[in-house]
């Protein structure tokens, strides 16, 4: 056999060997539980990734390009956007900050608020990993694989609620407050949700209330439970429904954005009105998805 022909073969083999190790690892062996694949430490943020249908644990999932809006995009929530970032910056110096919860109605910048923030921090050595609700019980595993790390992490769950009796709803929980093995000083818990309590509220957990002799109000275990879990995140920042100007306001920025005089954008307002109608809703969201509908309609507005 020719020596090229050898080494081509050669380098498939080691490929395939290199390929089979990785797949290993995945794999819990007699030595014990599976070893995490090494992660690549240069990325600003990261997902937790699982596979289906695999006995092994997750990895952290590098992502390279962040689309996060700039600090000045978010309009109408700067007492929400000064409170999130005050901590940010005191977890991002090293000093004592509050894991947080950041919970309201929909489409009103909680989630884009938390991606500005590490985009400002970014440089101070903050990052990001999202975890998916259903991989929350993997948290005292993740938290011990980024103890040792210099950066700054937040550990961040989008649209956060849980149903009676999953599993990450414990996990969770320890973390926050009452293990042994509580997360390390560079990790921050970040939660967005539109549930103040995360948990499912029903009719009859008022039952559990009992009143004392002078009038006072005590609530029973059913109603405790549900408050416990949001009241271990230090910081609660809530988001509100937008005005009709507050809305409007949004509108004319993000057509600006696309490049639209204030004469269209002025002409824009009563199609924009209609849309939240239509929708149901006033919202960031709803007023950027309007902005993307109207300018990509005029050829002239830009992308």
């Amino acid at each position: 056999m020719p020596p090229d022909t050898l080494e081509a073969l050669a380098q498939r083999a080691d490929a395939l060997l290199q390929r089979l190790d990785a797949l290993l690892h995945l794999v819990p062996g007699p030595q014990g539980p599976a070893i995490l694949p090494p992660a690549d430490w240069s990325a600003p943020a990261y997902r937790y990734r699982k596979r289906a249908g695999w006995l092994g644990g997750g990895w952290l999932e590098p992502v390279r390009t962040l689309r996060a809006p700039s600090l000045d995009d978010l309009l109408e929530v700067d007492e929400q956007k000064a409170r999130v970032m005050r901590n940010l910056a005191q977890f991002s110096a090293g000093r004592p900050a509050n894991n947080m919860l950041l919970t309201g109605a929909r489409g009103t910048g909680k989630s884009s608020l938390i991606k500005a923030g590490l985009q400002a921090h970014m440089a101070d050595g903050l990052r990001l990993i999202e975890v998916d609700k259903a991989d929350l019980v993997d948290l005292p595993d993740l938290v011990q694989l980024i103890e040792p790390r210099p950066e700054r992490f937040m550990i961040y769950c989008d649209d956060l609620s849980f149903d009676e009796g999953e599993a990450g709803y414990k996990a969770l929980k320890s973390i926050l407050d009452g293990s042994v093995a509580s997360a390390s000083d560079n990790v921050l818990l970040v939660a967005t949700s539109n549930r103040r309590h995360l948990l499912p509220e029903y009719h009859r957990d008022n039952a559990g209330y009992t009143h004392t002799d002078d009038g006072e109000v005590h609530p029973g275990e059913a109603v405790e439970e549900k408050i416990s879990l949001s009241e271990r995140f230090g910081l609660w920042v809530s988001f509100y429904p937008f005005s009709q100007d507050e809305y409007l306001a949004i509108v004319a920025q993000w057509l600006r954005h696309f490049g639209l005089d204030e004469a269209a954008i002025a002409a824009a307002r009563p199609q924009a009105l209609i849309w939240a109608l239509e929708r149901g809703s006033r919202s960031g969201r709803v007023a950027w998805q309007f902005a993307r509908d109207h300018a990509g309609r005029l050829p002239q507005a830009g992308a």
